[in-house]
């Protein structure tokens, strides 16, 4: 699967956030997260922005750390350059 899956996974465990607690806060159903933590399905680009929004309201530097790690990849070249 693609990376939002993984970044999602590793900004929820270093904050130790809970996927119930994302799925709370997007008005999904739990499993819907967990597909994503688990890279079984992949969130599509508007669903990125609604996981980042929900991020903030529940961790504003979680939203940012999962930011970071999903653009990385995107950015770190152009930081090169």
């Amino acid at each position: 699967m693609g990376r939002a899956g993984f970044t999602l996974k590793q900004a929820l465990k270093t904050y130790r956030i809970r996927q119930n607690k994302l799925a709370a806060s997007l008005g999904v159903d739990r499993s819907i997260v967990f597909r994503w933590f688990h890279e079984q399905t992949e969130p599509n680009g508007e669903t990125i922005v609604e996981i980042v929004e929900a991020l903030k309201e529940i961790e504003p530097v979680v939203a940012k750390k999962f930011v970071e790690l999903y653009l990385w990849e995107l950015v770190k070249d152009v930081e090169e350059d």
